[in-house]
């Protein structure tokens, strides 16, 4: 069956990094599209990062722009999010997400990790 497990997320000063990682099993990992969402206390789901199937073309809203890095090692069938610069704003529940269709983007998602909790404090 179709697992991800986030692992990664602790507190961090602001101007920090954290790298996030996402272990995904269940299916071939190089043939969807993957995204990083985020969610944050008392707000709606946000998008964060984009990565084509295969790992190949990256996407970021500028929230996150030229901060935050997403990237896939298709061998160890691992998903990663590269954060740096953190801001309080980015403090959030942050979760790796598999989209529906084989080999085409939809921005629809049908799996989900558990989440991983980033915090950014002082």
């Amino acid at each position: 069956q179709v697992q991800l497990v986030e692992s990664g997320g602790g507190l961090v000063q602001p101007g920090g990094s954290l790298r996030l990682s996402c272990a995904v099993s269940g299916f071939t990992f190089s043939s969807y599209w993957m995204y990083w969402v985020r969610q944050a206390p008392g707000k709606g789901l946000e998008w964060v990062s984009t990565i084509a199937a295969g790992g190949g073309h990256t996407y970021q809203p500028d929230s996150v722009k030229g901060r935050f890095t997403i990237s896939t090692d298709n061998a160890k069938n691992m998903l990663y999010l590269q954060m740096n610069s953190l801001k309080s704003e980015d403090t959030a529940i942050y979760y790796c997400v598999k989209d529906p269709f084989l080999g085409s983007p939809t921005n629809e998602y049908d799996y989900w990790g558990q989440g991983t909790q980033v915090t950014v404090s002082s």
